[in-house]
């Protein structure tokens, strides 16, 4: 059992270096990432990324695709996997995140996260992540792809070569 950093939707919990435990690179290929939120109707998202070793360590890294956040973060081994609590502040706003995370991480893990701060509708927010290794990465996808529901593709490590400033892909 390997444990996760962070999916690319809670990727706050993951952007900055660990404390306590470490949580190495998911396994390489392609995921599937189904994200259900408390209290919402409608179709869950559900999104592919093509990963490897470097993109997950972007994701947990302090230049990760939050670098303009500053967040505090503990990683603590769990019984039954990980828990990860986060403190973040950016834009004038601070929020905290708590993410329990099981599973296998070489085929499956699901993520639950709660989020608080002024930001949030109400507050808080309650979201899980199911996510299961498809196999690899298809042969027209390179590692950082990430396609979304609808069909829009863009690569997290193009995005933050990019810089904030430049803005997302079309």
């Amino acid at each position: 059992m390997r444990p996760i950093g962070a999916t690319a939707i809670p990727v706050v919990a993951g952007a900055v270096p660990a404390l306590g435990a470490e949580l190495p690179s998911r396994k390489a290929g392609l995921w599937e990432l189904k994200t259900t939120f408390e209290n919402r109707n409608g179709a869950s998202p559900v999104m592919q990324a093509c990963i490897d070793a470097s993109t997950d360590q972007m994701m947990q890294s302090s230049t990760g695709l939050y670098a303009q956040s500053d967040c505090k973060r503990d990683v603590q081994k769990s019984a039954n996997g990980f828990t990860i609590d986060s403190t973040c502040t950016g834009g004038g706003k601070t929020w905290t995140v708590h993410s329990a995370v099981t599973g296998s991480f070489d085929s499956a893990y699901t993520m639950a996260v709660t989020s608080h701060g002024d930001s949030l509708p109400g507050g808080r927010m309650n979201m899980t992540v199911a996510a299961k290794w498809l196999g690899p990465c298809r042969a027209d996808q390179k590692p950082g792809d990430m396609i979304m529901g609808n069909g829009i593709k863009m690569n997290i490590l193009e995005m933050q070569q990019r810089g904030p400033s430049q803005g997302a892909p079309r």
